[in-house]
Parts: C-alpha cells; sequence; structure tokens
C-alpha cells in the first residue's frame, strides 16, 4: 500500500523553499537600480560615514578613499562589506545589500563618489 505522506512531504518542501525565497535577500544579478543606488549611496554616507568618516577619511573605521582602496581587489572589499571582520566594529552587511550591490560601492568608492 503506498504511502499517503509523500503528497504532505512534497507541500512542505514547496512551502520550506518559498519561505527561504521571502527570508533571504535576493542575489540581484544585473546592474543596481537608481533608486537603490541613492538608497546605498545615503548608507555609505549615513552608517558607513559614521565609522570610517562623513568624508570617508577616517575614524574608528579607515580611511575609503581612492588612495586608501589601492592595492586591495574588489573581491577583498566586496567580502569585507558583506562579511564584515570579526573582532571589529566591521558588521557583516550580507543581510542587507546583495553581492552586485556590494560591487557597485566598491566601484563608488574607487571613483571617491562620495563628499
Amino acid at each position: 500500500m503506498p504511502s499517503r505522506r509523500w503528497p504532505e512531504a512534497g507541500l512542505a518542501a514547496a512551502l520550506l523553499l518559498l519561505g527561504l525565497a521571502i527570508l533571504l535577500p535576493a542575489s540581484a544579478a544585473g546592474p543596481v537600480s537608481p533608486a537603490r543606488q541613492a538608497e546605498l549611496r545615503h548608507l555609505l554616507i549615513h552608517d558607513c560615514g559614521s565609522c570610517h568618516g562623513m568624508t570617508m577619511r577616517g575614524g574608528l573605521g579607515s580611511p575609503l578613499l581612492p588612495s586608501a582602496l589601492e592595492g586591495r581587489s574588489d573581491a577583498l572589499l566586496v567580502e569585507v562589506i558583506l562579511g564584515g571582520i570579526r573582532g571589529t566594529a566591521m558588521p557583516p552587511w550580507a543581510g542587507e545589500i546583495t553581492e552586485d550591490e556590494a560591487r557597485w560601492m566598491v566601484r563608488l568608492l574607487r571613483q571617491g563618489g562620495l563628499p
């Protein structure tokens, strides 16, 4: 006699996947929208600036000026943004921003595109 639990297990798995899709941040593949760019610029100035200085010249955190980022790969900077630095005040931002958004932020910082 076939088990009647298979449909229930399938439904439970589907609901679990749906829940994870809702809870986990989207990995926005592709360009960052202009509206999201404005949000990220605000985050950089206010949240990041609270430690790295409002002009990114440093403070509690190290400077984020283009010259200070030289010699550090984009991949490393994205990793630091998303994962934070254990034992320091640098928090992980992975729950708030995507990898593409972190890459956009690194490009902006390298261009000196903040006050």
